[in-house]
């Protein structure tokens, strides 16, 4: 595991804390960093905090096994959890106001593990303003053809990728872009992330039996412009979806498919017909996270005598890119990685005319990629070596996020 910035719980014994204060000292930390979850995980004579950061898991403290197991009761009754049940996964939720006043949506897990209860709990700053377009990382070309089918008054856009990719983060973006109060929009999340003033925003409560085929069925009652479906993960989500599109909405979706070819190939496997999605598809947005360097201490190495290694990026490269790549450096104690945030590295599959006949024959995801990189789409292998030529990542940080089945290494 990686090494947390320094001045992070080095020096605290979390022990000699009690569980309610213990509790707050890390939730405090894991805020301060930025970290999108933090860990309790029992082991056979300790417990380990740790957080995610930049994707990345970083080990905050150790404490004893039973100071470990005091936090995690503690947290479950924060949560209104209970505390008597070890023997089965549960979940919960809490409202929690930092020193600064800040406030951080906690989204909490529990699962029995061979030494104790695993606590999980993913931390959502309701103060955290979300994202641009511009700011998501796309190159010119892609955030053009974006724009192209956000301007569409219907049809399907699906943006997929593994989970924590920033498939969420992309769907927000793009609400915010439509949300200028020409247009009734409506989410249907579960659970709802942040709070977008002027959307009317659904939570699943399958507690209560409402799940997203209900909830969008309901919505579509509602004589909404654009939908936001969460995730699309039964046969019928996909179908009402491709319904809504056809039927003159503008439906923006998340899948879990490697590449934005494959989801197309998801789609017709949850039972949708080729001719109804073809119809309805506007594009796919594919995704991936890296972390960027950090710009103060990014170590340059000339590539100069090595002319071929950006030779197909020319035409997405400046006049100085392309003859430096940058690997990451030491010395910033806040960036110890050598890394400062993260981007999104996309395959964004724009829909013509012939990728639509490609779809409406069933015709392989290989087809459809190979025409969609012939009509100018940029494949993760180019994006990702854009983004290295560009001096934003290292290619060892390509190399982590991008399985290399999609960067070509692996023939």
């Amino acid at each position: 595991m990686s090494e947390p910035p320094q001045g992070f719980l080095k020096e605290v014994q979390l022990e000699k804390l009690d569980a309610e204060d213990a509790v707050k000292l890390v939730i405090e930390q894991a805020a301060a960093m930025g970290a999108s979850d933090l860990y309790i995980a029992p082991e056979e004579s300790s417990a380990r905090i740790s957080v995610r950061h930049l994707g990345i898991v970083r080990t905050l403290a150790t404490t004893s096994s039973e100071q470990g197991r005091r936090m995690a009761v503690n947290i479950k009754a924060l949560a209104e959890m209970d505390i008597a049940e070890k023997r089965k996964p549960l979940d919960g939720r809490r409202l929690h106001r930092l020193q600064d006043g800040r406030r951080v949506d906690l989204r909490i897990g529990s699962i029995p593990t061979l030494f104790g209860e695993d606590i999980v709990m993913r931390l959502l700053d309701r103060e955290t303003q979300s994202l641009t377009l511009e700011q998501l990382g796309m190159s010119r070309r892609e955030f053009q053809l974006l724009l192209s089918m956000l301007s569409s008054p219907s049809g399907l856009i699906l943006v997929t990728g593994p989970t924590g990719s920033g498939k969420t983060t992309s769907l927000y973006a793009c609400l915010q872009h439509l949300n200028d109060g020409t247009r009734k929009i409506y989410t249907i999340e579960d659970p709802i992330e942040y709070a977008v003033q002027g959307v009317r925003q659904c939570q699943v409560n399958l507690k209560h039996g409402v799940d997203f085929p209900d909830l969008l069925r309901g919505v579509l009652r509602q004589s909404p412009d654009v939908i936001m479906v969460g995730e699309i993960r039964d046969s019928v989500t996909a179908q009402t979806a491709v319904r809504a599109a056809n039927s003159g909405h503008l439906v923006f979706a998340t899948l879990h498919a490697p590449v934005a070819a494959a989801a197309i190939q998801s789609m017709l496997s949850l039972g949708v017909h080729p001719h109804f999605l073809s119809s309805s598809m506007l594009g796919v947005v594919a995704q991936r996270l890296v972390r960027t360097l950090c710009p103060e201490t990014k170590i340059a190495f000339d590539v100069s005598e090595s002319p071929h290694t950006f030779e197909d990026l020319k035409p997405w490269l400046e006049a100085n890119q392309g003859t430096v790549i940058y690997g990451p450096g030491k010395g910033d104690p806040q960036h110890p990685d050598g890394y400062s945030g993260r981007s999104g590295v996309f395959e964004v599959m724009s829909i013509s005319r012939e990728i639509r006949r490609i779809i409406n024959e069933g015709r392989p995801s290989r087809d459809m990629e190979q025409r969609a990189i012939s009509e100018g789409m940029l494949e993760f292998r180019r994006s990702a070596l854009l983004k290295v030529a560009q001096g934003v990542t290292s290619t060892e940080e390509v190399l982590r996020a991008v399985p290399t089945e999609y960067l070509g290494l692996d023939d």
